[in-house]
């Protein structure tokens, strides 16, 4: 039987759907097989030795002579940081300049390899990157939205095979990050608590969902997920910034992140995705409503005319039994 479910804190409808969808078993026996690739192409500028082929580093760990993560600006970036920020109407419309800061992190020598086989101490480096990138790119009074994302395989719209994630910051808060934030402003003002707090405690309660819960992160496919398998990680410590994670939260977030994406990489046969951290805004690093958190997106779905027109999504499969699906014992344990 179909039914509505609502986001509690963005106020975002889904429609769940399980008897339109297959089985997960389904979508792991009928998921793409892709192809071997190299430990190292000798035509990625991202692998060791093409260093030359992008531009000058901005951040390395654990040096820049001998790194396993790089920050470099983005040579192809859609936004300049050379740029001005200031508005200008044309007619009755609204235009700026395309001012911004575009960096990708390659996050490991090999090219071959992703987070799902990393080593926690590894992808710990790359969540150590975004946090020091965000506070320096934070320092820059023109900037006021900085969004880290991973793109992973094709239909998750990446163009390099080689392991990386992208950091934009931008002077625009979009109304698509805007309107959540005014939501939970308003749950605040009608509570006194952060809606995001009460929803971690409700998941946490019901255990229906749970993906990992360890002593500051939860993990779990959300109770209206937007898509198959969606996944979520959230901080229990009330943080409405990334910038404010700490060393040792950061040491157990990279667990999850290596169990989340391996069991998503084992379960689903190693699934193109999207993830991204939301955070506040700059400026907004010590809200009491707000409250930052990660976004995991496989790519099982394509949204069509309808999630489109009316941005309620259609998700074929429950989330109680993606849980319950990505929760088996696996080659990754």
């Amino acid at each position: 039987m179909p039914e509505f479910r609502q986001n509690m804190a963005t106020k975002e409808w889904v429609i769940l759907a399980p008897e339109r969808g297959k089985r997960p078993k389904d979508i792991f026996e009928q998921s793409p097989i892709k192809e071997p690739l190299p430990e190292k192409d000798i035509n990625c500028p991202f692998c060791p030795g093409n260093e030359n082929l992008t531009t000058t580093p901005v951040f390395s760990l654990p040096s820049q002579d001998n790194w396993q993560v790089r920050v470099v600006p983005n040579k192809f970036a859609a936004l300049d940081p050379d740029l001005i920020t200031d508005r200008t109407k044309i007619g009755l419309f609204l235009a700026a300049q395309g001012f911004g800061i575009a960096e990708v992190l390659i996050e490991h020598k090999k090219h071959n390899t992703n987070p799902a086989l990393m080593e926690p101490e590894e992808i710990r480096n790359i969540f150590l990157a975004y946090r020091q990138r965000q506070i320096e790119i934070g320092k820059n009074e023109k900037i006021n939205l900085i969004t880290i994302f991973r793109n992973h395989g094709q239909r998750a719209g990446t163009s390099l095979a080689h392991p990386h994630s992208q950091i934009i910051a931008t002077p625009i808060i979009p109304p698509h990050v805007r309107y959540p934030l005014e939501q939970a402003v308003a749950h605040y003002d009608m509570y006194g608590s952060c809606v995001y707090c009460d929803m971690i405690k409700e998941e946490i309660s019901q255990a229906k969902r749970i993906l990992f819960n360890g002593e500051f992160f939860v993990a779990v496919c959300p109770f209206a997920s937007r898509s198959p398998f969606e996944c979520r990680i959230y901080p229990k410590r009330h943080q409405a910034s990334y910038m404010l994670v700490e060393d040792a939260e950061i040491i157990e977030l990279a667990e999850i992140i290596k169990h989340v994406l391996s069991r998503l990489y084992y379960g689903l046969n190693n699934p193109d995705y999207n993830y991204f951290i939301r955070s506040a805004p700059i400026g907004d690093h010590d809200t009491r409503h707000l409250h930052w958190y990660m976004v995991i997106v496989p790519k099982i779905s394509i949204p069509a005319g309808f999630e489109i027109g009316t941005g309620i999504y259609i998700n074929t499969v429950l989330p109680e039994d993606a849980a319950l699906y990505l929760n088996q014992e696996r080659p990754d344990k």
